[in-house]
Protein backbone atom coordinates (compact mmCIF):
# COMPACT_ATOMS: atom_id res chain seq x y z
CA UNK A 1 0.00 0.00 0.00
CA UNK A 2 3.13 1.56 0.46
CA UNK A 3 3.41 2.85 -3.03
CA UNK A 4 -0.26 3.67 -3.81
CA UNK A 5 -1.18 6.19 -6.36
CA UNK A 6 2.96 6.71 -6.93
CA UNK A 7 4.12 7.77 -10.24
CA UNK A 8 6.32 4.30 -9.79
CA UNK A 9 5.21 1.14 -12.20
CA UNK A 10 4.83 -1.81 -9.81
CA UNK A 11 5.69 -5.00 -11.42
CA UNK A 12 4.78 -8.30 -9.33
CA UNK A 13 6.86 -11.03 -10.49
CA UNK A 14 6.83 -14.86 -9.18
CA UNK A 15 6.31 -18.02 -10.22
CA UNK A 16 2.85 -19.40 -11.29
CA UNK A 17 0.38 -19.95 -8.51
CA UNK A 18 2.25 -18.46 -6.34
CA UNK A 19 -0.30 -15.87 -5.14
CA UNK A 20 0.42 -12.81 -7.73
CA UNK A 21 -3.40 -12.62 -9.06
CA UNK A 22 -4.70 -12.68 -5.16
CA UNK A 23 -2.59 -9.86 -4.19
CA UNK A 24 -3.94 -7.95 -6.75
CA UNK A 25 -7.26 -8.60 -6.35
CA UNK A 26 -6.45 -8.04 -2.29
CA UNK A 27 -4.97 -4.43 -4.14
CA UNK A 28 -8.38 -3.94 -5.98
CA UNK A 29 -10.51 -4.95 -3.06
CA UNK A 30 -8.79 -2.67 -0.56
CA UNK A 31 -9.17 0.50 -3.65
CA UNK A 32 -13.04 -0.11 -3.49
CA UNK A 33 -13.00 -0.51 0.39
CA UNK A 34 -11.11 2.83 0.66
CA UNK A 35 -14.08 4.90 -1.31
CA UNK A 36 -12.54 4.18 -4.68
CA UNK A 37 -15.23 4.44 -7.72
CA UNK A 38 -15.53 0.66 -9.26
CA UNK A 39 -15.71 2.77 -12.69
CA UNK A 40 -11.88 3.97 -12.07
CA UNK A 41 -10.47 0.47 -11.42
CA UNK A 42 -9.53 -1.43 -14.84
CA UNK A 43 -8.28 -5.07 -14.22
CA UNK A 44 -7.48 -7.30 -17.07
CA UNK A 45 -6.58 -11.23 -16.98
CA UNK A 46 -4.88 -12.46 -19.68
CA UNK A 47 -5.24 -15.68 -18.99
CA UNK A 48 -8.89 -15.39 -19.36
CA UNK A 49 -10.92 -16.91 -22.16
CA UNK A 50 -12.48 -13.71 -23.13
CA UNK A 51 -8.65 -12.14 -23.55
CA UNK A 52 -7.49 -15.06 -25.10
CA UNK A 53 -6.95 -13.08 -28.72
CA UNK A 54 -5.30 -9.82 -27.14
CA UNK A 55 -1.46 -11.13 -27.52
CA UNK A 56 0.28 -7.95 -29.16
CA UNK A 57 0.53 -4.38 -28.14
CA UNK A 58 -1.99 -3.79 -31.08
CA UNK A 59 -4.92 -6.00 -29.83
CA UNK A 60 -3.82 -4.43 -26.38
CA UNK A 61 -4.13 -0.70 -27.28
CA UNK A 62 -7.31 -1.66 -28.81
CA UNK A 63 -8.79 -3.04 -25.92
CA UNK A 64 -7.43 -0.18 -23.63
CA UNK A 65 -8.16 2.48 -25.16
CA UNK A 66 -11.81 2.88 -24.63
CA UNK A 67 -11.52 2.32 -21.16
CA UNK A 68 -8.88 5.10 -20.28
CA UNK A 69 -9.85 8.49 -19.39
CA UNK A 70 -7.69 11.87 -19.24
CA UNK A 71 -10.70 13.44 -16.84
CA UNK A 72 -9.89 11.69 -13.53
CA UNK A 73 -7.35 9.61 -11.91
CA UNK A 74 -7.41 5.44 -11.97
CA UNK A 75 -6.00 2.59 -11.81
CA UNK A 76 -4.63 -0.13 -14.03
CA UNK A 77 -4.10 -3.54 -13.64
CA UNK A 78 -2.93 -6.16 -15.67
CA UNK A 79 -2.75 -9.70 -14.65
CA UNK A 80 -0.57 -12.00 -16.23
CA UNK A 81 0.64 -9.45 -18.84
CA UNK A 82 3.83 -11.71 -20.30
CA UNK A 83 1.19 -13.01 -22.54
CA UNK A 84 1.22 -10.37 -24.79
CA UNK A 85 4.09 -9.08 -27.01
CA UNK A 86 5.31 -5.87 -26.68
CA UNK A 87 3.04 -4.31 -23.37
CA UNK A 88 5.95 -2.69 -22.17
CA UNK A 89 5.22 -0.29 -25.23
CA UNK A 90 1.55 0.29 -23.75
CA UNK A 91 2.01 0.76 -20.20
CA UNK A 92 4.69 3.48 -21.08
CA UNK A 93 2.50 5.04 -23.17
CA UNK A 94 -0.13 5.01 -20.75
CA UNK A 95 1.95 6.09 -17.79
CA UNK A 96 3.11 9.08 -19.90
CA UNK A 97 -0.16 10.04 -21.34
CA UNK A 98 -2.22 9.53 -18.07
CA UNK A 99 -2.99 9.94 -14.46
CA UNK A 100 -3.08 6.54 -13.57
CA UNK A 101 -1.84 3.76 -10.95
CA UNK A 102 -0.26 0.97 -12.55
CA UNK A 103 0.18 -2.75 -11.53
CA UNK A 104 1.12 -5.46 -13.58
CA UNK A 105 1.57 -8.87 -12.73
CA UNK A 106 3.76 -11.60 -14.53
CA UNK A 107 5.23 -15.18 -15.06
CA UNK A 108 8.31 -14.72 -16.65
CA UNK A 109 12.05 -12.65 -15.77
CA UNK A 110 12.26 -12.20 -19.13
CA UNK A 111 9.52 -9.77 -19.32
CA UNK A 112 11.54 -7.18 -17.37
CA UNK A 113 14.87 -7.68 -20.15
CA UNK A 114 15.51 -6.74 -23.49
CA UNK A 115 15.02 -3.71 -25.88
CA UNK A 116 11.16 -2.76 -24.82
CA UNK A 117 12.22 -3.55 -21.01
CA UNK A 118 14.13 -0.34 -21.60
CA UNK A 119 11.39 2.02 -22.40
CA UNK A 120 10.73 1.57 -18.51
CA UNK A 121 13.71 2.12 -16.98
CA UNK A 122 13.61 4.09 -14.36
CA UNK A 123 9.96 4.25 -14.02
CA UNK A 124 9.35 0.81 -12.14
CA UNK A 125 9.79 -1.00 -9.13
CA UNK A 126 9.65 -4.92 -8.87
CA UNK A 127 7.78 -6.71 -6.19
CA UNK A 128 9.05 -9.81 -6.14
CA UNK A 129 6.54 -12.55 -4.80
CA UNK A 130 7.45 -16.50 -3.60
CA UNK A 131 5.31 -19.35 -2.00
CA UNK A 132 4.53 -19.33 1.40
CA UNK A 133 7.09 -18.55 4.20
CA UNK A 134 7.13 -21.36 7.10
CA UNK A 135 5.49 -18.10 8.66
CA UNK A 136 3.14 -17.59 6.72
CA UNK A 137 2.48 -21.27 6.65
CA UNK A 138 1.93 -21.75 9.81
CA UNK A 139 -0.94 -18.34 9.62
CA UNK A 140 -2.51 -19.76 6.98
CA UNK A 141 -2.51 -23.25 8.50
CA UNK A 142 -3.78 -21.13 12.15
CA UNK A 143 -0.72 -22.75 13.72
CA UNK A 144 1.23 -21.07 16.77
CA UNK A 145 4.48 -20.84 16.54
CA UNK A 146 5.14 -21.21 20.04
CA UNK A 147 2.58 -24.88 19.65
CA UNK A 148 4.18 -28.31 19.84
CA UNK A 149 2.71 -28.44 16.27
CA UNK A 150 5.41 -26.68 15.04
CA UNK A 151 7.77 -29.25 14.30
CA UNK A 152 5.67 -30.85 12.94
CA UNK A 153 4.29 -28.68 10.62
CA UNK A 154 7.77 -28.19 9.04
CA UNK A 155 8.03 -31.47 8.52
CA UNK A 156 5.08 -31.00 5.60
CA UNK A 157 6.64 -27.77 4.68
CA UNK A 158 9.81 -29.22 3.81
CA UNK A 159 7.68 -32.28 2.17
CA UNK A 160 4.75 -30.29 0.19
CA UNK A 161 6.09 -26.71 0.26
CA UNK A 162 4.08 -23.20 0.57
CA UNK A 163 1.61 -23.12 -2.61
CA UNK A 164 -1.01 -21.46 -1.55
CA UNK A 165 -3.02 -23.79 -3.00
CA UNK A 166 -1.31 -26.70 -1.45
CA UNK A 167 -1.08 -25.56 1.82
CA UNK A 168 -4.47 -25.39 2.31
CA UNK A 169 -5.60 -28.13 0.60
CA UNK A 170 -6.95 -31.40 2.51
CA UNK A 171 -2.98 -34.09 2.39
CA UNK A 172 -5.28 -37.24 -0.20
CA UNK A 173 -4.31 -33.74 -3.07
CA UNK A 174 -1.18 -32.33 -1.98
CA UNK A 175 0.39 -34.25 -4.33
CA UNK A 176 -2.19 -33.99 -7.20
CA UNK A 177 -2.28 -30.04 -7.46
CA UNK A 178 1.18 -29.98 -7.43
CA UNK A 179 1.76 -32.08 -10.21
CA UNK A 180 -0.80 -29.51 -12.03
CA UNK A 181 1.29 -26.86 -10.95
CA UNK A 182 4.56 -28.38 -12.40
CA UNK A 183 3.33 -29.84 -15.78
CA UNK A 184 1.55 -25.91 -16.10
CA UNK A 185 5.29 -24.54 -15.10
CA UNK A 186 7.43 -27.45 -17.50
CA UNK A 187 4.85 -27.84 -20.03
CA UNK A 188 3.29 -24.31 -20.86
CA UNK A 189 5.11 -21.65 -19.03
CA UNK A 190 8.99 -22.99 -20.45
CA UNK A 191 8.34 -25.69 -23.10
CA UNK A 192 5.41 -24.27 -25.12
CA UNK A 193 6.70 -20.72 -24.66
CA UNK A 194 9.58 -21.72 -26.17
CA UNK A 195 8.44 -24.12 -28.57
CA UNK A 196 10.31 -27.32 -27.05
CA UNK A 197 9.35 -30.33 -28.75
CA UNK A 198 11.49 -32.96 -26.59
CA UNK A 199 9.66 -32.71 -23.67
CA UNK A 200 11.42 -35.45 -22.07
CA UNK A 201 15.00 -34.02 -22.11
CA UNK A 202 13.74 -30.97 -20.62
CA UNK A 203 11.97 -32.63 -18.13
CA UNK A 204 15.34 -34.87 -17.28
CA UNK A 205 17.40 -31.63 -17.08
CA UNK A 206 14.58 -30.25 -14.35
CA UNK A 207 14.58 -33.61 -12.96
CA UNK A 208 18.82 -33.73 -12.35
CA UNK A 209 18.47 -29.92 -10.83
CA UNK A 210 16.42 -31.21 -8.23
CA UNK A 211 18.10 -33.91 -7.04
CA UNK A 212 21.50 -32.01 -7.17
CA UNK A 213 20.26 -29.04 -5.31
CA UNK A 214 23.45 -27.77 -3.13
CA UNK A 215 25.70 -29.06 -5.62
CA UNK A 216 27.82 -27.06 -8.50
CA UNK A 217 26.59 -27.20 -12.13
CA UNK A 218 28.26 -26.77 -14.54
CA UNK A 219 26.27 -27.06 -18.20
CA UNK A 220 28.60 -29.22 -20.10
CA UNK A 221 29.29 -31.83 -17.05
CA UNK A 222 25.17 -31.94 -17.12
CA UNK A 223 24.69 -32.68 -20.90
CA UNK A 224 27.18 -35.19 -20.50
CA UNK A 225 25.78 -36.86 -17.74
CA UNK A 226 22.29 -36.85 -19.10
CA UNK A 227 23.96 -38.12 -22.60
CA UNK A 228 25.37 -41.21 -20.50
CA UNK A 229 21.80 -41.59 -19.13
CA UNK A 230 20.32 -41.71 -22.78
CA UNK A 231 19.24 -38.70 -23.00
CA UNK A 232 20.03 -36.94 -26.01
CA UNK A 233 21.30 -33.32 -25.72
CA UNK A 234 23.85 -31.14 -26.23
CA UNK A 235 25.88 -27.99 -23.97
CA UNK A 236 23.55 -25.37 -26.12
CA UNK A 237 20.37 -27.46 -25.07
CA UNK A 238 21.58 -27.73 -21.37
CA UNK A 239 22.22 -23.62 -21.53
CA UNK A 240 18.98 -22.76 -23.12
CA UNK A 241 16.99 -24.93 -20.84
CA UNK A 242 19.04 -23.67 -17.74
CA UNK A 243 17.86 -19.96 -18.85
CA UNK A 244 14.67 -20.92 -20.00
CA UNK A 245 13.73 -22.49 -16.37
CA UNK A 246 15.18 -19.47 -14.05
CA UNK A 247 13.18 -16.91 -16.91
CA UNK A 248 10.05 -19.17 -15.28
CA UNK A 249 10.96 -18.67 -11.78
CA UNK A 250 11.35 -22.73 -11.34
CA UNK A 251 14.96 -22.61 -10.63
CA UNK A 252 17.40 -19.69 -9.29
CA UNK A 253 21.03 -19.47 -9.85
CA UNK A 254 23.55 -18.73 -7.20
CA UNK A 255 26.98 -17.30 -8.55
CA UNK A 256 29.76 -18.75 -7.64
CA UNK A 257 31.97 -15.43 -5.81
CA UNK A 258 35.19 -15.72 -5.17
CA UNK A 259 35.80 -14.04 -1.47
CA UNK A 260 39.90 -13.65 -2.27
CA UNK A 261 39.62 -12.11 -5.48
CA UNK A 262 36.46 -10.54 -4.37
CA UNK A 263 34.74 -11.46 -8.26
CA UNK A 264 32.41 -13.64 -9.91
CA UNK A 265 33.71 -17.03 -10.93
CA UNK A 266 32.39 -18.26 -14.64
CA UNK A 267 33.18 -21.74 -14.12
CA UNK A 268 29.30 -22.85 -12.16
CA UNK A 269 26.78 -22.12 -9.76
CA UNK A 270 24.30 -23.94 -7.76
CA UNK A 271 20.67 -23.95 -8.72
CA UNK A 272 17.84 -23.85 -6.43
CA UNK A 273 14.06 -24.66 -7.03
CA UNK A 274 11.15 -22.31 -5.83
CA UNK A 275 9.33 -24.37 -3.98
CA UNK A 276 9.87 -27.58 -1.91
CA UNK A 277 7.12 -29.54 -3.14
CA UNK A 278 8.23 -28.91 -6.77
CA UNK A 279 11.27 -31.10 -5.92
CA UNK A 280 9.57 -33.75 -4.48
CA UNK A 281 6.98 -33.69 -7.72
CA UNK A 282 10.71 -33.20 -10.10
CA UNK A 283 12.00 -36.27 -8.50
CA UNK A 284 9.08 -38.97 -8.39
CA UNK A 285 8.10 -38.19 -5.12
CA UNK A 286 10.99 -40.02 -3.57
CA UNK A 287 12.92 -39.06 -0.43
CA UNK A 288 17.09 -37.97 -0.55
CA UNK A 289 19.48 -35.31 -0.35
CA UNK A 290 18.13 -33.84 2.94
CA UNK A 291 21.01 -31.35 2.99
CA UNK A 292 20.39 -30.03 -0.22
CA UNK A 293 16.51 -30.07 0.43
CA UNK A 294 17.66 -27.82 3.57
CA UNK A 295 19.85 -25.36 1.76
CA UNK A 296 17.19 -24.72 -0.55
CA UNK A 297 14.80 -23.59 1.87
CA UNK A 298 17.43 -21.43 3.52
CA UNK A 299 18.45 -19.62 -0.05
CA UNK A 300 14.57 -19.02 -0.74
CA UNK A 301 14.23 -17.73 2.13
CA UNK A 302 17.01 -14.99 1.83
CA UNK A 303 15.92 -14.31 -1.00
CA UNK A 304 12.21 -13.45 0.05
CA UNK A 305 14.07 -11.30 3.03
CA UNK A 306 15.74 -9.02 0.66
CA UNK A 307 19.13 -10.69 0.08
CA UNK A 308 21.09 -11.15 -2.96
CA UNK A 309 22.90 -14.44 -2.42
CA UNK A 310 25.96 -15.91 -3.59
CA UNK A 311 27.95 -19.11 -3.22
CA UNK A 312 31.08 -18.19 -1.38
CA UNK A 313 34.22 -19.46 -2.19
CA UNK A 314 37.69 -18.88 -0.63
CA UNK A 315 40.78 -20.85 -1.97
CA UNK A 316 39.69 -24.06 -2.07
CA UNK A 317 36.71 -23.60 0.55
CA UNK A 318 33.08 -23.34 -0.17
CA UNK A 319 31.12 -21.24 1.71
CA UNK A 320 27.13 -21.78 1.70
CA UNK A 321 25.66 -18.34 0.94
CA UNK A 322 27.21 -14.82 0.65
CA UNK A 323 24.17 -12.72 1.28
CA UNK A 324 23.99 -8.87 0.61
CA UNK A 325 21.22 -6.43 1.41
CA UNK A 326 21.86 -2.72 1.23
CA UNK A 327 25.05 -2.33 3.87
CA UNK A 328 24.40 -5.99 4.95
CA UNK A 329 26.99 -9.01 4.34
CA UNK A 330 25.93 -12.13 6.17
CA UNK A 331 27.96 -15.18 5.99
CA UNK A 332 25.63 -18.69 6.12
CA UNK A 333 26.79 -22.39 6.22
CA UNK A 334 23.67 -24.85 6.42
CA UNK A 335 24.53 -28.05 7.88
CA UNK A 336 21.43 -31.08 8.77
CA UNK A 337 23.79 -31.94 11.65
CA UNK A 338 26.89 -31.26 13.34
CA UNK A 339 29.73 -33.85 12.45
CA UNK A 340 31.39 -35.62 15.41
CA UNK A 341 35.02 -35.01 14.13
CA UNK A 342 35.50 -31.54 12.62
CA UNK A 343 33.89 -28.47 12.72
CA UNK A 344 31.06 -26.87 10.52
CA UNK A 345 32.04 -23.22 11.26
CA UNK A 346 36.09 -23.68 10.24
CA UNK A 347 35.28 -22.47 6.54
CA UNK A 348 33.35 -19.44 8.12
CA UNK A 349 36.55 -19.02 11.15
CA UNK A 350 38.88 -18.12 7.96
CA UNK A 351 36.67 -15.49 7.18
CA UNK A 352 38.86 -12.77 8.39
CA UNK A 353 36.24 -9.75 8.08
CA UNK A 354 33.49 -8.34 11.31
CA UNK A 355 30.60 -9.31 8.88
CA UNK A 356 27.61 -11.62 10.52
CA UNK A 357 28.59 -15.03 10.27
CA UNK A 358 25.95 -18.27 11.21
CA UNK A 359 25.30 -21.94 10.95
CA UNK A 360 22.21 -23.14 10.42
CA UNK A 361 21.02 -26.38 11.43
CA UNK A 362 18.24 -29.08 11.11
CA UNK A 363 18.78 -31.12 14.06
CA UNK A 364 17.87 -29.42 17.25
CA UNK A 365 21.24 -28.85 19.30
CA UNK A 366 19.78 -26.97 22.72
CA UNK A 367 22.96 -26.83 24.41
CA UNK A 368 24.82 -25.47 21.24
CA UNK A 369 24.44 -21.49 20.92
CA UNK A 370 27.62 -21.31 19.15
CA UNK A 371 31.35 -22.33 17.90
CA UNK A 372 33.99 -20.63 17.48
CA UNK A 373 31.90 -17.38 18.30
CA UNK A 374 29.38 -18.17 15.44
CA UNK A 375 26.08 -18.66 16.14
CA UNK A 376 24.65 -21.56 15.98
CA UNK A 377 20.43 -21.80 15.10
CA UNK A 378 17.77 -24.20 14.18
CA UNK A 379 16.25 -24.21 10.66
CA UNK A 380 12.38 -23.71 12.48
CA UNK A 381 14.27 -21.23 15.11
CA UNK A 382 15.83 -19.27 12.43
CA UNK A 383 12.60 -19.22 10.50
CA UNK A 384 10.75 -17.65 12.63
CA UNK A 385 12.66 -15.05 13.59
CA UNK A 386 12.26 -11.59 12.97
CA UNK A 387 13.52 -10.58 9.34
CA UNK A 388 15.40 -7.64 10.10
Amino acid sequence: MQLKDTDTIKIITGVRRSGKSVLLKLYRNYLIAQGIDVNQIIYLNFETFELLNIRDDQRLIELLQPRLNHNQHFYLMLDEIQMVDGWQRVVNGIHASFDCDIVVTGSNAKMLSGELATLLSGRYVEIPIYPFSFKEFLTAREIEADSRQVDQAFEEYETYGGFPAVVLATPEIKDDMLSGIYDTIVLNDVSMRANIHDTESLKAVVGFLADDLGQLIRPAKLANTLKREGVTTSNHTVERYLTLLENAFLFYRARQYDLRGRGYLRTAGKYFMVDAGLRRNAVGRRPGNYGGQLENIVYIELLRRGYTVDVGKMDTVDIDFVAHRVDELLYVQVTYELPKNSHETDNLVNIKDNYQKLLITQRYYPDVKEIDGIPVVNIVDWLLRPEN
